[in-house]
């Protein structure tokens, strides 16, 4: 049985939880499309989203996404999230939402809305 496009982006979720970078690039097409807000911007691929995604979480000691609401229509799922990040002295939480685009059992897109000024001010 195949996994619907929210099973893989809840997946994805999931496995970036503890930081594993290798099993949640899995769920990445190799020309997925990764867009945050500015500065951080638009990267491609397994490698691009690690490259974001790995000094960004280095200070956690914890992460927890929860998801608040979903929607799916075809390949397209929108997740709204409360990303929650364990720093040495305490928790950051941030609102976000993610719209993910799944073909074939990988994510293609993935882009994440947020305010960045939220984020950076609470920042290490």
């Amino acid at each position: 049985m195949t996994a619907s496009p929210s099973e893989i982006a809840r997946a994805f979720l999931k496995a970036m939880e503890p930081l594993d970078y290798d099993r949640a690039t899995a769920f990445v097409a190799p020309d997925c499309s990764y867009t945050n807000p500015p500065p951080i911007g638009t990267v491609v691929g397994p490698a691009g989203i690690r490259a974001v995604l790995e000094p960004f979480f280095a200070p956690t000691l914890e992460n927890e996404f929860r998801i608040l609401r979903e929607a799916a229509s075809g390949p397209v799922v929108i997740l709204e999230r409360l990303d929650r990040h364990r720093l040495a002295d305490k928790w950051v939480e941030l609102p976000v939402t993610g719209v993910f685009e799944v073909h074939g059992g990988l994510i293609t897109y993935w882009r994440d809305y947020f305010d960045a000024t939220t984020i950076l001010s609470e920042w290490p």
